[in-house]
């Protein structure tokens, strides 16, 4: 099984100097091209203090100069790991287009104040599912989540406003390098990627 790319050079002409605008270039353009059915989704790749990595698709609901957002039970195993490590990477895998976007950087939690502003503009229903499920805990059955899901339903019919969870909230991944995958034939990808040196970006070329 094997794909044969055929797309434009990416050169570091086309590059913006600062590489969160060129995310949102890139992030535009797949947006707009209808390919892709979620092209926010994203792996989230954490790992415990003593390496064992695991991984997870989530969806990012933010970005700007400050880095990349996403929202998660802070229980949750990446939660936990992030806690104890926060180390992580973030890919963007746009295959339709033959393109990827690789980040590593570090995580943080947002504001409190950012985490329910943005918990508000949730449909109802997924403000319910963030109570009723205690996130990669052992459950003994789906009835037991959709129960806890009733109750809650019943406590906070539509129409009500619901709290955001205490242990729920927003994680911030400040990137210290960004990566611009394009993928072109013979396996002669272009891989260009910028670094984070002293306050400022600087952008080399890697061998596919």
């Amino acid at each position: 099984m094997r794909e044969h790319y055929r797309s434009e050079d990416f050169t570091e002409r086309d590059l913006s100097p600062d590489p969160m605008e060129q995310f949102a270039r890139w992030f535009r353009q797949v947006a707009a091209g209808g390919v892709l059915h979620e092209p926010n989704a994203m792996v989230v790749s954490t790992a415990t203090p003593d390496g064992r990595p695991s991984s997870r698709t989530v969806l990012l609901k933010q970005y700007d100069d400050r880095g990349f957002v996403f929202f998660t039970n802070y229980g949750s195993r990446k939660g936990r790991e992030l806690a104890a490590n926060p180390y992580v990477s973030l890919l963007f895998p746009w295959h339709p287009m033959a393109r990827q976007v690789i980040v590593t950087g570090t995580a943080s939690r947002v504001s409190r104040e950012e985490t329910v502003g943005y918990f508000r503009t949730r449909p109802h229903g997924s403000q319910l599912g963030a109570w009723a499920s205690e996130q990669s805990t052992v459950i003994g059955s789906r009835e037991e989540l959709i129960e806890r899901y009733e109750e809650l339903a019943a406590r906070y019919p539509e129409g009500e406003k619901v709290p955001a969870p205490p242990n729920w909230g927003g994680i911030r991944v400040v990137p210290e390098t960004i990566e611009f995958w394009q993928g072109h034939g013979n396996r002669l990808h272009d891989r260009l990627r910028y670094v984070r040196e002293d306050g400022s970006w600087r952008v080399e070329r890697l061998c596919p």
